[in-house]
């Protein structure tokens, strides 16, 4: 699945993966994505190599501010 869509959240600042992920997440829902997207990036998150690279995943599935 190609996910070309993002989501529009703020990562609060020194947040690592998994709890930025559960906030991504959450705003991802409200935003009415379905399961198999959010399944998607949650898989991407979760099998990055670090939080670093998984906290690049999340920002590349978020809108930039202003768009």
């Amino acid at each position: 699945m190609n996910i070309r869509k993002k989501v529009r959240w703020t990562l609060p600042p020194g947040t690592g993966r998994y709890a930025a992920l559960d906030l991504w997440v959450r705003a991802a829902e409200t935003q009415g994505w379905n399961e198999a997207e959010i399944q998607q990036v949650l898989d991407e998150v979760v099998e990055a190599e670090d939080d670093a690279a998984g906290l690049e995943v999340l920002t590349w599935y978020t809108a930039k501010q202003g768009s």
